[in-house]
């Protein structure tokens, strides 16, 4: 048996000093038959271990349904015949840039700010998770002849409060699921953060990109013994719609890791490979100092410019980061492995066929809901998609301003079936007055829950009401398009479409867009989208996630798994207007 322990200094395999130079690679962002190459990477880059975390509402996505809830533990699995250690990070809050920071949104909708607390309903949903989940981590446990050599407790509870009767709760928990490798906490190397996020008797690691003289030298004030590990090293960043893309120089990341091991700590380089984030599944932040301004949705690609890219090829930050770890290393890195197949020959396609949105909610949507104030999608139990919320405008009266009072995020109106506008923010209101009687019509996405700081969990859609002038309109009707509903068999077929040359409205309509695209050397792809707008693509039922015109992401990745020799069918549900094509390169 195989033992790993945390010693005074080191971490030790079998009493004997070892170092860890782990990787975050998330298996929920990567194609799982590509699993194993990504793996092979980061052995190629000279790591031992590798990280992940556990999305609670990726598996769980109502309360007691389960879906592909056995996915860590196949991922474990293939870790260990990589030859790599695991360190599991289950939340059960994870940020990571992911949804609501990981936490169901039927949860956080009826909690709000309970969660992440000692709250007796909290900790019963945490319980039962816990119970379903932790067998798979528990049997692969390295004194069980499996990988797995630590496990996290929360995830930088110190950047957002003090509870330690909760993370207490979450110790004892752990351990009585039957985790018996050492547990760990992992905080920015700040006094607030870690007073308020680590456990006595459980190991303290710090977050950071770099200045890891300072970093270690702050969490040995707060841990005089105990082996020294960064559990996140920054060595790049994510996107946000509509922002500049985040690049980090590669010989200034290189040298902040050497920094790191050179203080004769152990590191988890994040994101080692960031992968994607399908399906609609990216998170979102609230910009400013204290995490409460101006929502910044994240991107699709979570590339994270890390060493080994989105498409799983090393970058020039792969090479440099290669020679740094080499002299820690028992033994010469492992051989790259052979590359993914690519796309043997481009292509383009039209879609051809069309159907506009009120169509689709019709054969998709959820059953119409009526109320004298508009619901929230947490209320809807809407976790990924939109809302379609109509209201009447009575009459006759003068053209008054109409707005929306807390919306989150993002509105296309339409008065009288015409489209008046897309409004954005918290309280917004139309450019043009609107008179009464008027039939009103409001799709609103939700660009992503906030999955980090004060404002985790809050609720999407209209959380206020819409106003015309300053009164409120009563009497909404609302429907939900859920993305989910796309994933059934056969959901698509059922939608009735026309072709776009007789049937769209206006050119460029909004709508969902169906096509065909002849696959030739089917491999790894991007997916292009010339003229348009922001919606959500699928390639055979596979959904790559959400694309926007907003930049900086151009294109969209395409697991080559998912492609077939042959004819390959695409779906495009556009919310604002419609280019005229697609690209497959």
């Amino acid at each position: 048996m195989t033992d790993f322990t945390v010693g005074d200094r080191d971490f030790l395999v079998d009493g004997l000093p070892v170092r860890l130079l782990s990787g975050a690679l998330h298996y929920f962002r990567v194609h799982e038959a590509q699993w194993d190459h990504r793996l092979a990477m980061l052995r190629a880059m000279g790591l031992n271990c590798v990280e992940t975390y556990v999305p609670w509402n990726l598996h769980e996505p109502q309360p007691g349904r389960y879906a592909d809830d056995d996915a860590l533990g196949r991922f474990l699995d293939a870790a260990h015949a990589a030859g790599l250690w695991a360190i599991v990070r289950p939340g059960p809050y994870i940020c990571a840039e992911w949804e609501n920071g990981g936490l169901p949104h039927w949860l956080t909708g009826r909690l709000g700010r309970r969660v992440r607390t000692e709250d007796a309903e909290y900790l019963g949903h945490v319980e039962r998770w816990f119970t379903r989940l932790l067998p798979q981590v528990v049997e692969r446990q390295i004194t069980r002849g499996g990988p797995v050599i630590m496990v996290q407790v929360e995830n930088e509870y110190g950047s957002y409060g003090c509870d330690q009767g909760y993370l207490r709760h979450l110790v004892d928990l752990l351990r009585g699921c039957g985790v018996s490798v050492p547990l760990f906490t992992s905080d920015g190397p700040e006094d607030h953060m870690l007073t308020g996020g680590s456990v006595p008797g459980v190991l303290a690691t710090a977050n950071f990109g770099s200045g890891a003289r300072d970093a270690f030298a702050t969490l040995r004030r707060h841990r005089p013994a105990g082996p020294l590990m960064c559990m996140e090293f920054w060595c790049g960043w994510f996107d946000h719609w509509g922002s500049d893309r985040a690049v980090r120089d590669p010989a200034d990341a290189a040298a902040a890791l050497r920094e790191i091991l050179e203080a004769g700590a152990s590191v988890n380089v994040y994101m080692a490979h960031g992968g994607t984030s399908f399906a609609g599944w990216a998170g979102a932040n609230r910009a400013g100092e204290l995490h409460d301004g101006e929502l910044e949705p994240t991107a699709t690609s979570y590339d994270y410019d890390a060493p080994i890219d989105e498409y799983g090829r090393p970058t020039e930050k792969f090479w440099r980061f290669r020679d740094v770890l080499a002299p820690y290393l028992d033994g010469a890195p492992a051989e790259l492995p052979t590359a993914p197949a690519a796309l043997g020959t481009p292509v383009r396609a039209e879609l051809t066929d069309w159907s506009p949105l009120d169509d689709v909610l019709e054969a998709l949507g959820d059953e119409e809901s009526e109320g004298p104030v508009p619901p929230t999608f947490e209320e809807l139990w809407v976790d990924r998609g939109l809302v379609r919320y109509q209201v009447r405008v009575p009459g006759p009266r003068r053209p008054y301003p109409l707005s929306v009072q807390g919306l989150r995020d993002l509105a296309v109106v339409y008065v009288d079936g015409v489209r008046a506008g897309v409004l954005s923010g918290e309280n917004a209101a139309l450019e043009e007055p609107v008179a009464g009687p008027a039939e009103v019509e409001l799709w609103v996405e939700s660009l992503g829950r906030v999955n980090y700081g004060p404002r985790t969990g809050e609720p999407k859609g209209i959380t206020g009401g819409v106003l015309h002038e300053r009164q409120f309109l009563h009497g909404i009707r609302a429907r939900a398009l859920r993305l989910m509903a796309f994933d059934e068999e056969g959901a698509v077929a059922k939608v009735p479409f026309r072709t776009v040359e007789g049937g769209a409205a206006e050119p460029g309509a909004a709508g969902l867009y169906r096509g065909v695209l002849e696959v030739r050397g089917a491999g790894d792809a991007k997916l292009e989208l010339p003229g348009w707008r922001r919606g959500f693509v699928w390639v055979n039922g596979f959904c790559l996630g959400r694309y926007w015109s907003a930049g900086p992401q151009r294109g969209m990745y395409v697991p080559g798994p998912v492609l077939r020799e042959g004819a390959n069918e695409v779906w495009v549900l556009e919310l604002e207007g419609a280019g005229a094509g697609v690209c497959l390169g």
